[in-house]
Parts: C-alpha cells; structure tokens; sequence
C-alpha cells in the first residue's frame, strides 16, 4: 500500500516506522521480515519508507507484510559507509524520515538494520534524549545458561562517567521488565573483580548511589566477566568501550567453539558417530545461540523506540527485531524510565554539580 491509495490518512498513528533501505540485504531482507512479523503481530501498523517502486513490487509478492504496511517514499538512502556527520545533511533518507515520523508522533517506534553511527547521531539529533538522561545508550539480549541478559552499553559511549553508569542501571532494569518480562530484574555493574573495592572511582561511586537507590533491593553490586554468560544479574552495565568487547570477545568464542566442534565429529569414522549420537542435542543448542533470536539492540533513552538491527541479518533476524521494538512500544518501556529518574533524582542531583562530563566517542560498530 501506499500512502496515497492505502485507507490509512496522513495523520495515522504508526506501530513503527521502518527504515526499507537499510542493511547488506536492502529492501528484499527488511519485507520478507515483515512478513514473518506480520504474522506474529497482525494488528500492528507500519510505515514503511525507501524507494516506493521497489518495496510496492516487493509487498506484492509478500502480501502479509502489505496487509499492515503503508509506504513512504524516500528520496536517498544512507549508505554504511557515510560517516554520521555527512548522513544529518541529508534529509530525505529513508533513515532521516523514520527518525522524523518518531519525533513527530506519527510512530511509535523505528527499525533499521542500516548503518550505526548514521542512526545513532539521527536519532540524538530528531528524537533527542528523554529528559533526565544525558546520553543514550546501546543495550542488547544475550544468552545465559540461565535464560537471557541485557547487557548496555555496547559501544554507543567510550567515555562514561558514574552518573552515566546510573542511567544505563535505570534503563537496563526498564528494558529487562519491558522485553524480558522480568517484575523486578537484578542489577550488576562490570568490574575487575566482585569485591567493594575493586575498580576506579566511578565505579565506586555507580554503585554508592544505586545502593541507596530505590534500585537497590535489585543491585547484586559488582560482577566479572565469566557473570555475564553464567547469568549471575538480569542486567549488566559497563561502558560503551569494555561492553563492546566483551560483545564481541562473546561472538568470537561462539563461533570458535562451533568451528571446533565441527572439527572433531569431521574427524574421522568415530567423530561421525558421535555426531549422529549428539546431533538433536546439538541442533537444540544451535536453536538456542541463534545470533537471529537475539537480533535487535536498542538505543536506550530517548524521545521514543528506537532499534537497529544488525546490517547482515537475514528476514528471521530482522523479524525479531521488529519484535523487540513492538515489546518495548507495548509495555510503554520510556515510561518505566521516566518513573524510576523521577524516584531518583533527589539522589543524584546533589551529584551532578561542578562535575565536568567526559567527552564522549561514539562506536559506530
């Protein structure tokens, strides 16, 4: 559908709106997602904006997608090389005008599996932070052997202070109750090492204040590494340097121990029965590690839901981001926030004063 032939006016209020143009797949990827979504959330609405004659022949062979889709065309898009500044002179982007049918009100939330520093600046410039929150960070979901972690920052801040490291404690917990379902999820900030005196400074000071928060029957105090994947808190909170490491230090192991495991049951005679012998276990566990199921991280605190999905995804990947967004859009996840800053705020205000802020580098990982 389009706008102009669609029964939907103008002035219709989005579920999300979609970035149709963005990630290595292009428009192929983004539709054939939609429609895995549409199915697992009929009555959403979703606009969706690229190059109108492109995603009109692409909804034509997926008529689920175009049953809850309305396009808007684009005049550009951005590409994954443009750096970020060169992308908020171009206002006519697929990506540009889903952040402005945010910031508008005509959506709910948006999606977009293009490029990450682009985004990120966009949606700091078009949506802006919500009050209370000086700078927004990269939260995702990661496996645990006891379920699933969201884990922020992922590389949105290199620098951070202990006042951000608070934020991203508020934020973490709302998204944890907001996707996970998680009434009352634990906290855990990173450090070298679980003891009180362990780290630097703003460390120490992240955790004094969120230990008298009204956070803090849910602050487990400091957590290692090896926390993160043994599910030791709900939600773990670093800065945007180490967490992206820790990222990818985890995808790398993944993939590492698949390649091995690959090894040893291509090994020889022996191997091979092995497999066939530890096979449904195996497909079970590669089910669960599925990198698709945990596609979708979030750009916490700001004017509205924003979402990237990774650029090399494939239609179930991009799927599930889209659920993601929806989840965070049905339990209302900003208003958690806004809740929990107000109850803390005459904690942290005293704080603030005649403190510098340090500067900040974006990853555009």
């Amino acid at each position: 559908m389009s706008e102009t032939g669609s029964s939907f006016s103008a002035t219709q209020s989005y579920t999300l709106a979609i970035d149709g143009m963005g990630g290595d797949g292009g428009p192929e990827v983004v539709v054939a997602g939609l429609a895995i979504a549409a199915d697992r959330h009929p009555s959403a609405r979703i606009l969706l904006i690229g190059d109108e004659k492109r995603l009109q022949a692409l909804l034509a062979q997926h008529p689920r997608a175009a049953a809850i889709c309305t396009v808007r065309p684009a005049g550009s898009a951005i590409s994954m090389e443009m750096k970020p500044t060169a992308a908020l002179r171009v206002r006519d982007s697929s990506l540009r005008l889903s952040m402005d049918a945010v910031a508008n009100g005509e959506a709910m939330g948006v999606v977009s599996a293009g490029n990450s520093g682009a985004m990120l600046a966009l949606a700091k410039i078009v949506i802006k932070t919500l009050p209370g929150i000086s700078r927004p960070a990269m939260a995702a979901i990661s496996p645990t052997t006891k379920g699933d972690v969201v884990m922020l920052d992922l590389g949105a801040n290199v620098a951070c202070d202990w006042r951000n490291l608070v934020e991203f404690a508020v934020m973490g917990e709302a998204f944890a109750k907001a996707v996970l379902g998680l009434p009352a999820p634990t906290i855990g900030l990173l450090n070298v090492g679980s003891e009180e005196l362990k780290g630097d400074e703003r460390l120490r000071q992240a955790a004094e204040v969120l230990r008298g928060s009204p956070l803090a029957r849910q602050f487990h105090g400091f957590v290692e590494g090896h926390d993160i994947t043994a599910g030791t808190t709900d939600v773990v909170v670093t800065d945007g340097f180490t967490g992206n490491v820790a990222l990818k230090t985890g995808e790398g192991a993944l993939k590492m121990a698949f390649t091995l495991l690959r090894q040893v049951f291509s090994s020889g005679l022996l191997g091979r029965i092995g497999y066939l012998l530890v096979r449904p276990g195996l497909e079970r566990m590669k089910e669960w590690l599925d990198p698709r199921r945990y596609n979708g991280a979030v750009f916490v605190g700001l004017n509205g839901v924003v979402v990237k999905s990774h650029g090399g995804t494939d239609a179930e990947g991009f799927a599930s981001a889209v659920d993601v967004a929806i989840d965070m859009v049905t339990h209302d996840f900003n208003a958690g926030i806004r809740d929990q800053l107000s109850r803390m705020g005459s904690l942290t205000a005293s704080r603030f004063s005649n403190e510098k802020e340090p500067t900040q580098a974006v990853s555009a990982s």
